[in-house]
């Protein structure tokens, strides 16, 4: 019987009565110590309480204690008050839980941990005051609250009869409570008495309303916790809208919640709780992570709850705190977690009114939503009248666009699970070209329309435009309204947003808009019940309708910035800012008129917008000010309508009523085509979402990058930006979960007997410890031979549909036990597939174990399945499909089992499915396949050393003296430095390997025990140059090593891998600006103590040339054979190439300028014959650089559609009548050029996923949304073509787009092409370019051929693993970080742009002279022989923008946090602000906005390369580190790694926008050696 049998009638309910407390808050104790308090109940605060212990236990007390997480102490103000003694002891009856009166007799009869304080379990209970009634757990801060529940061991017991404990009634009192659990990711609720601590598991039936609210603020705590701390997984560097974002995400499941409740608005009411939680474990012993005082977003949080703690102000006595516990400091004094305040007497009033108060919000928003306070001053909102400000404003006219456009309810499925949604929480977008107009479409003022949201509105606005990702781009620099410049302005970042590249569609009715703004910007978002809009350039003709809206914004700044250059603000009145306004010159962006009554109507009747602007200013000065109030009343006499502000939740949204929602479709002149595609891509894509909902996919089910990991913030087409997370260096790896064993546990089966199973024939063969083999058995009837599949029970307890395991061989051990030995097959669902995958489709793995025949629960059906390849089998294999998908529907609407079939094994470990080896399997030798691997793998950590002594194998690779060795940096340096702190330094710090040479092997000498932590070698150090300084770094070959005579003494476990050191003549000159090889050059000697370099001797033993070396590009140069423009290493490479036979025949589709196509083709695996590109500028540039190639530049769907129609296959092709019809009207010769199926060897390419990364979810109604995203095409392509070898890549986060559907829907499409498939996500930085860049990629292989490995980094990189989620608990990296350690140093800014000649703002000619030597390793490969300079021009500034770049200071990581906070004066005599307003007022929810207005550091990197790099824009740090300008086109394709003689075309946007697209030709140079590597491969094996 639980605590309710403690409740009695004569109370009431909820009322429990103490059971003979005998003065508990008096209990002797042992010591004082022991306690933690004090014994005294007349002191009237008590003193520090004991430190709370934290989860680290000894080795010896392991088994009794559990882990227990660290937990700080929140809690610890209480004041020591007599108990209030009952009159009559409790009548309790419980014939299950033993009843004690004593707290000390239950600790007795419960057994636990008691050193150095009793833990136990509490569950069933209720915290009380004196009189029994129940008390929220933080009222113990003000009364004396104790307990009455049951006391259970601490440790868990899974048998259900001895968890009965001991009921113990009106114990205590608490003393302190605490919350753990922090790093297992739940809350765990200690509460503390004078004699134990006891962990709340749960609290009884009548209780749980009151302790819900606790465990959610204790959860909160928590979550917060997990999201900032780096040990964790965190960012600390997460801005506060990040942060509550995901919080809002990963709390909403709570049933805890009330209806409706916003768990935004709860989370940062108890902003100053969960602050002073974290804050409190800043002490913690060997913490890892950056104090939680010191993080942004915590204080940011900590702020904003006390904004609303300011709106309470009414009901809270002055300085007090709704949510922030007290601490108890040092010599008793009692200290406000936020700050000074009063002392615990005077405060206990507010105390008890805080806690009451929460309480009673809580229970209230059960039956009600709750209330935020407005933020502006009054909750009247004055509405404008049209009629007086129609002159101010054109002629009616209406909205006409021939684009067609997309209902906005299409692309936006946002609703929770109440259909409701807090409009904080909504996605953000940007919309350009964009026009507003009323349900007659007629256009209408903005201004209109209230800017809070109201009761009884009159008025509907709907809009259309185009959407975008808000990329931080898109500020109207209202001051140059037509600028074109490269500061963020929305006017210039926008000034072809006719063609921006997203998705038209039309909205829904705005609901509210707001201003933001700064001395010189406006910037404007409207929401809709679907979204928030960022507005970029309207269109041309809504244009006149905006400037009003502009004017007024405008005005409101001046009045503002009057106001504030008063000594005190409430010196002028309304009257007298008028007049000054009339005063203003015509020049002033201000000016009205110069006549006082024209100002003041003007004023008057656009009043809301300044006002608006008054009320989210954050002087409150200024707020209040005698201006506001006059405005208030001058509006009001103009008997305005007065409506009430009221913030609604978003419910269930209805039809759209948009005007545009009811006209027929109109032709687009540049709209999304729907894409062309196969019969079988069509189907794979569209059974998925004519049968997908929402809620068919969980949270936990999302692919993605890294687990609870903020969705990074995705561009337009193909550009990504880099993110602060990423600063997470080391992240824990999960192991592969591997399958239970079925013979872990034998299982009773009832009536299944050993008797049933026998085996048929004699033994084939005998395994090598003497089993015997057999090749069949009869289990019940039913025959199980070699090659069969068997369904067995599973040992998981996720899994009701049992195991497949395949039959590879049946044997008897020497008792005559009848065993399987069989490898694991996982349904589709368990693979990375999910809910994508073919139900009737398993997979193979390497995971194989040993049961015995009766755990066998029945034979299964699955087909060892292989289909001819190729695209000549296409049809064939389609109709086989058909008939056997027929098949299988027949069998099951007849009820019959389901036959599976197997095409594919599947590796998590290697992120792969690869071919099945079909003469591999179900051989019956007592060996399988998969257990060869696994000892080949064992092998391979095999630790020997040769009986001399001289030599060791170590990871499978062998070790002499003499050899040269890679061992990690830290080992050497004592005096690291740490990581820059600024976005451009994150590799500063970074060390690479160090260099050295094997001296000798010291095997241990008193131990038997030979393993690489035991033996120890002595090594020479080779010194590097950035060993010495970084101007030596800059100025020496990167492969350059130093001779030293300096020794090291260490473990071999600390060997990182093995490398050459030779003599500079004995380097192959093929080494190019891509580096593969583990090889260095040594030509001196260094003196560390003198610091000095000297030459080299000769009979210094290095590691000898390889064999038959020939230096062919020098011997061609010396005979005069180069060419002019033609380096060593271009001509040695096409001399490669041009005799390499296995080059791949290429189509690139999405081609851009070519970077993928670049490093492919120089890494002589392939030869673009082929290209698909849809932008005329990129298409151009790609000519002019594969000048050999067919470039088509056209839509891919038309292209697609024209190859199958003339190849006679229309009839698989699904495509548009636009696609037809465009593409019959291309000409015979473009046709006759087009490649055919047999033609292309590879396809590659980067698919824009725009409508993804706008969305980030999709509805049930998004079929025809999605039938219009390029890789649909692209993957028909493959479909069509079947070529040998295909490439996706995208950027990183296409894994988590959709939930990670989409990702997976391409690899269910290539797996039922046949294909084998690898997948991962790789850095470009760390494959030699200055610049964070990472991608995804997805390899596929024909059945036929081998599929490519992953490319090693060579270079050290701040980047941590980066990892896509299998399932739940599984991940796989592609690569390993390189952050710890790689064979080569990072490439700096300096080492990339550092010999470019300087240029001003704006410089714009195309070609120049270098001027200059290049200097640095990679500046004497990426120039080459090119003659001339090109490109090195640059976007034009405006003049404040040029005058803000030249204050920021030339040192690493200046930004606009380092302007003065002055005036500046521009050429037409304003003065302006040199910081905008708008970044110090926002900048605490937006990560400070580090980075905007930012130069680059010279010895750090760039960060991601942006189709548009602007101050104001999505990557801010954009400066060059020296010039006062932002970088040029050169200095950014540099940053790519193209070479200086490769050519962009178009304007300095197009320029730009080809770069930031482009993949990085380093990038690709690396995958294309892996891929050429698997051709020769393959080629060996076929003995060619």
């Amino acid at each position: 019987m639980g605590t309710a049998s403690l409740l009695e009638e004569a109370q009431g309910a909820g009322a429990v009565k103490p059971a003979a407390m005998k003065k508990k808050g008096k209990q002797a104790k042992p010591t004082t110590e022991a306690s933690g308090a004090t014994a005294d109940p007349k002191t009237k605060s008590a003193t520090k309480p004991k430190q709370k212990r934290g989860r680290s236990i000894s080795s010896e007390d392991a088994t009794v204690l559990r882990k227990m997480p660290k937990r700080a102490a929140s809690c610890s103000d209480f004041k020591s008050k007599p108990v209030r003694l009952s009159a009559k002891d409790a009548t309790i009856e419980n014939k299950k839980v033993q009843v004690v009166e004593e707290e000390i007799a239950a600790l007795s009869l419960i057994p636990g941990p008691d050193d150095p304080r009793p833990n136990r379990r509490l569950t069933d209970f209720i915290f009380h005051d004196a009189d029994g009634k129940p008390q929220p757990v933080e009222m113990l801060e003000v009364d004396d609250i104790f307990i009455s529940g049951i006391v259970l061991p601490l440790e868990k017991t899974s048998e259900k009869e001895k968890e009965t404990g001991v009921q113990c009634d009106g114990f205590g009192r608490i003393e302190n409570w605490s919350i753990s659990g922090y790093e297992d990711g739940s809350p765990v609720i200690w509460v503390s008495t004078d004699l134990a601590d006891y962990d709340c598991v749960k609290p009884a039936t009548s209780y749980k309303k009151l302790f819900d609210l606790f465990y959610e603020k204790a959860r909160a705590c928590v979550e917060v916790y997990k999201r900032l701390s780096k040990s964790a997984g965190g960012n600390p560097d997460m801005s506060l809208d990040e942060l509550l974002a995901s919080l809002v995400r990963s709390m909403s499941g709570s049933k805890n919640f009330p209806h409706g409740a916003s768990i935004r608005d709860l989370i940062i009411s108890w902003g100053a709780f969960i602050y002073e939680q974290l804050v409190g474990l800043d002490d913690a012993p060997n913490s890892i992570d950056k104090p939680f005082a010191e993080l942004p977003a915590l204080d940011a949080l900590k702020d904003e709850s006390k904004k609303i703690e300011e709106f309470a102000g009414a009901k809270i006595p002055s300085g007090g705190s709704m949510n922030a516990p007290l601490k108890i400091g040092d010599g008793g004094k009692v200290n406000q977690s936020n700050g000074s305040g009063p002392t615990s007497d005077e405060d206990e009033d507010m105390k008890l009114a805080r806690v009451l108060q929460e309480n009673e919000n809580w229970q209230s928003m059960r039956q009600k939503k709750r209330q935020r306070p407005a933020t502006s001053s009054s909750k009247l909102y004055i509405q404008i009248n049209e009629d007086e400000i129609a002159n101010d404003y054109p002629l009616p006219a209406y909205y006409k666009t021939s684009v067609e456009e997309t209902d906005e309810y299409i692309l936006f499925d946002y609703m929770d699970e109440y259909g409701m949604i807090d409009p904080d929480d909504l996605p953000k977008s940007m919309l350009h070209n964009w026009s507003l107009y009323n349900c007659d479409s007629r256009l209408i003022s903005l201004e209109l329309l209230p800017m809070k949201p109201c009761e009884d509105i009159d008025v509907t606005v709907f809009g259309s435009g185009v959407m975008t990702t808000d990329d931080g781009s898109g500020f109207c620099f209202d001051d140059e309204p037509g600028s074109a410049s490269g500061s963020g302005s929305g006017s210039g970042s926008s000034s072809a947003a006719q063609n921006e590249d997203g998705i038209p569609i039309y909205l829904s009715a705005i609901k509210e808009w707001k201003i933001e703004f700064g001395a010189s910007m406006v910037f404007i978002s409207i929401r809709t019940d679907m979204a928030w809009y960022r507005l970029g350039k309207p269109s041309k003709q809504y244009s006149p309708w905006y400037q009003t809206v502009l004017k007024t914004a405008r005005l409101a700044i001046a009045i503002i910035t009057l106001l504030k250059e008063q000594t005190r603000a409430s010196k002028l009145s309304f009257s007298e800012v008028v007049k000054r306004l009339s005063e203003f010159e015509k020049s002033h962006p201000a000016h009205i008129s110069s006549n006082p009554l024209i100002v003041e109507r003007y004023v008057v009747v656009h009043g809301q917008i300044i006002l608006q602007q008054f009320a989210e200013f954050p002087d409150a000065t200024i707020r209040k000010s005698a201006f506001v109030s006059g405005l208030e009343v001058k509006m009001e006499e103009r008997h305005h309508t007065k409506w009430t502000v009221k913030k609604k939740k978003i419910e269930l949204k209805q039809a759209n009523m948009n005007p545009r929602a009811a006209m027929g479709p109109v032709v687009s002149k540049r709209k999304a085509m729907p894409a062309t595609t196969t019969r079988l891509i069509n189907r794979i894509w569209g059974e998925f979402y004519s049968h997908y909902s929402p809620e068919e996919v969980k949270e936990g089910d999302s692919v993605d990058v890294k687990k609870d990991e903020e969705d990074e913030p995705e561009e337009n087409e193909q550009e990504d930006c880099e993110e602060p997370e990423d600063e997470n260096i080391a992240l824990p790896v999960p192991e592969p979960e591997k399958p239970q064993s079925a013979s872990k546990e034998k299982k009773t089966r009832g009536s299944k007997s050993k008797t049933d199973i026998k085996w048929v024939g004699k033994v084939v063969g005998k395994m090598t410890d003497g089993k015997s083999l057999y090749k069949e058995a009869v289990i019940r009837g039913e025959v199980v031979g070699l090659g069969s599949s068997v369904l067995v029970e599973s040992d998981s307890s996720d899994s009701d549909e049992g195991s497949i395991y395949y039959v590879e061989y049946l044997f008897e051990d020497s008792d005559a036990r009848k065993f399987v030995h069989g490898r694991l097959m996982l349904r589709g669902c368990k693979t990375v597939l999910g809910n994508i995958a073919n139900e009737r489709e398993v997979f193979l793995t390497n995971d194989c174990s040993d049961f015995e025949l009766d755990e066998v629960i029945k034979t299964v059906v699955v087909q060892i399945r292989t289909l001819p390849w190729g695209h000549e089998h296409r049809k064939s294999n389609a109709n086989f499909d058909k008939t056997d998908r027929a098949k299988a529907e027949d069998r099951k609407n007849k009820g019959l089992p389901v036959e599976f079939y197997c095409k594919s094994l599947y590796w998590p470990e290697k992120g792969a499915f690869v071919s099945l080896q079909t003469d591999k399997l179900g051989l019956g030798t007592g060996t399988c396949y998969s257990c060869k691997i696994t000892e080949d793998e064992k092998k391979k950590e095999v630790f020997e050393v040769n009986e001399s002594k001289t030599g060791f194998t170590y990871l499978a690779t062998e070790y002499g003296v003499d050899d040269f060795v890679y061992v990690g940096p830290h080992h050497f340096d004592s005096d690291e430095r740490g990581n820059g702190t600024h976005k451009s330094g994150r590799n500063v710090g970074l060390k690479a390997y160090v260099v050295c040479q094997l001296l000798q092997i010291e095997s241990p000498k008193t131990s038997k025990r030979v393993d690489p932590d035991s033996v120890m070698v002595q090594v020479r150090r080779f010194y590097r140059p950035e060993d010495l300084s970084a101007d030596k770094a800059y100025r020496s070959d990167i492969q350059e090593v130093y001779y030293s005579e300096e020794t090291h003494k260490f473990s071999v476990s600390e060997i990182e891998g093995k490398c050459e050191v030779r003599r500079k003549n004995d380097l192959s000159s093929l080494d190019s600006t891509y580096i593969v090889d583990h090889v260095f050059f040594c030509e001196r000697l260094y003196v560390p103590d003198k610091g000095s370099l000297k030459q080299l001797p000769v009979n210094i033993k290095l590691s000898p040339p390889k064999e038959n070396f020939v230096n062919e590009a020098a011997i061609r140069k010396r005979k005069g054979k180069s060419k002019e423009g033609e380096s060593d290493i271009d001509m040695a490479t096409n001399q490669s190439s041009s005799a390499s036979q296995n080059r791949l025949a290429t189509l690139d589709i999405f081609a851009g300028c070519g970077g993928l196509s670049e490093g492919l083709q120089k890494a002589g695996a392939s030869i673009t014959k082929w290209a698909i590109e849809y932008e005329e500028p990129a298409g151009d540039a790609f000519r002019l650089n594969h000048p050999d190639a067919l470039a088509f530049v056209h839509n891919c769907n038309v292209i697609l559609r024209a190859i199958m129609t003339a190849c006679g296959d229309t009839d698989d092709c699904i495509s548009t009548s636009e696609a037809e019809e465009m593409a019959a009207k291309l000409d015979e010769d473009e046709i006759k050029n087009l490649p055919r199926p047999g033609q292309v060897d590879f396809i590659n390419g980067g698919p824009p996923c725009q409508g993804f990364s706008g969305m980030n979810r999709f509805n049930q109604s998004t079929w025809s949304k999605v039938q219009c995203e390029m890789i649909l095409a692209f993957l028909s392509f493959a479909e069509y073509f079947r070529p040998k070898y295909f490439l996706l890549e995208n950027v990183r986060n296409f894994v988590s787009f959709n939930k990670g559907q989409t990702f997976r829907l391409a690899l269910a499409s290539l797996l039922e092409m046949g294909y084998q498939v690898r997948f991962g996500i790789l850095e470009a930085g760390a494959f030699g370019v200055s610049q964070s860049r990472k991608r995804a990629f997805i390899w596929a292989a024909s059945p036929e051929e081998i599929l490519p490995e992953w490319p090693e980094p060579m270079h050290v990189f701040a980047s941590p693993e980066l990892k896509v989620a299998l399932n739940s608990n599984t991940q796989y990296a592609a690569a390993r970080s390189t952050a710890t350690g790689a064979p080569f140093r990072s490439i700096t800014v300096r080492d990339t742009i550092g010999d470019l000649p300087a240029v001003g703002n704006g410089a714009s000619a195309t070609t120049m002279e270098y001027k200059n030597e290049p200097i640095s390793w990679f500046q004497k490969r990426i120039r080459g022989d090119t003659p001339v300079l090109m490109d090195h021009i640059s976007k034009e500034m405006n003049e404040l923008n040029v005058i803000r770049c030249q204050r920021i200071p030339k040192c690493p990581g200046a930004d606009w946090r380092d302007l003065p906070a002055e005036k500046v004066k521009l050429s037409t005599g304003q003065m302006v602000d040199l910081i905008p307003w708008c970044l110090p007022n926002t900048a605490k929810r937006h990560n400070q906005w580090k980075g905007l207005f930012g130069r680059l550091d010279w010895e750090g990197n760039f960060p991601t390369s942006i189709t548009d790099p602007q101050p104001m824009g999505k990557v801010g740090m954009c400066f060059h580190p020296d010039q006062d300008r932002i970088l040029t086109v050169r200095e950014c394709a540099r940053s790519q790694g193209f070479p200086d003689g490769y050519k962009f075309s178009g304007n300095i946007q197009h320029k730009h926008k080809q770069i930031g697209n482009a993949v990085p030709p380093p990038l690709a140079y690396a995958l294309g050696r892996k891929l050429k590597e698997a051709v020769e491969a393959k080629q060996k094996q076929l003995g060619k």
